[in-house]
């Protein structure tokens, strides 16, 4: 089973992504288009679950599956599209994951979505500690429930996913 540990924002997360970088950019060589920290751990202040998210694109999605022995070594299990079609998903440290790995071919909107929720939260603070105090919440409310800790966190983020995207499009305006 796993628990729900949500802690303070830790700055160790950034130097646990940049050494995980190396790895990824060793195992995806010319498949590689870019990787980024995405996630909780990704932005400074704010409370997460001490698990690293990364977000690797990559020029075919297919060609990913050809890599899952290297990933497998490194202590990555590897789990399909788990329900997002297109996506390769892996994680790793089983029951007390300490990484999820995210892979998307180049274009993918999900690219875009994730990103887009990063950086807004980096850039409005109050809006990342508002989710902090959520998430620290609702792991007090469900410490050994992981579903309900999902589903309490999910309207706030679908909310904070559209605002972000408003944002953004301000940003970038369509020509």
């Amino acid at each position: 089973m796993r628990k729900v540990e949500v802690m303070p924002y830790d700055s160790i997360w950034q130097h646990l992504y940049l050494e995980e970088k190396k790895k990824m950019e060793a195992i995806f060589k010319e498949l590689l288009v870019s990787i980024h920290h995405i996630g909780s751990t990704a932005v400074p202040g704010l409370a997460a679950k001490p698990v690293l998210d990364i977000m690797i694109v990559v020029k075919d999605i297919v060609q990913v599956d050809d890599v899952n022995d290297s990933l497998m070594e490194i202590g990555y299990e590897p789990k399909g599209e788990n329900g997002i079609k297109g996506r390769r998903y892996f994680q790793k440290g089983g029951d007390m994951r300490t990484h999820h790995l995210h892979v998307y071919a180049e274009g993918d909107m999900n690219i875009t979505r994730h990103l887009v929720f990063r950086d807004y939260l980096r850039t409005f603070s109050g809006e990342a500690e508002r989710y902090g105090h959520l998430k620290l919440e609702l792991a007090k409310l469900y410490p050994s429930d992981i579903e309900s800790y999902i589903n309490g966190k999910n309207i706030f983020v679908q909310v904070m996913e559209i605002k972000a995207m408003d944002w953004y499009n301000l940003q970038h305006p369509v020509s």
